[in-house]
């Protein structure tokens, strides 16, 4: 059951991440965003993978369906939150040059 919990948790934490990615690549703007808050969870991303890999050397654990949808998730949101930082750091810039009066297509 906790297995459960655990893949439905990162699921539904995993939808959100292409809603922000899209918003990111539309708006053009960093404004509203915090790229310290997304490197944090960046990191909870880690610590959540490497807890995988220490379950799946750990002969004693199941590593059945629940086990790899999970590992899947954690990868698939790593990589959001990557591609968010990116366009974070590209709306950055376009914010930058939209201070400075430059034009920004």
């Amino acid at each position: 059951m906790a297995d459960l919990c655990e893949a439905l948790m990162i699921m539904f934490f995993g939808l959100s991440w292409p809603t922000s990615v899209i918003k990111s690549y539309r708006s053009r703007t960093a404004k509203g965003k915090s790229a310290v808050f997304e490197i944090l969870i960046w990191i909870g991303y880690i610590f959540g993978i490497v807890k995988m890999i220490i379950k799946y050397n750990d002969p004693t654990v199941s590593k059945g369906f629940l086990f790899y949808f999970a590992w899947f998730f954690y990868c698939l949101n790593m990589l959001m939150i990557t591609i968010d930082l990116i366009l974070y750091v590209r709306n950055k810039r376009l914010d930058a040059r939209r201070d400075r009066g430059e034009k920004v297509d």
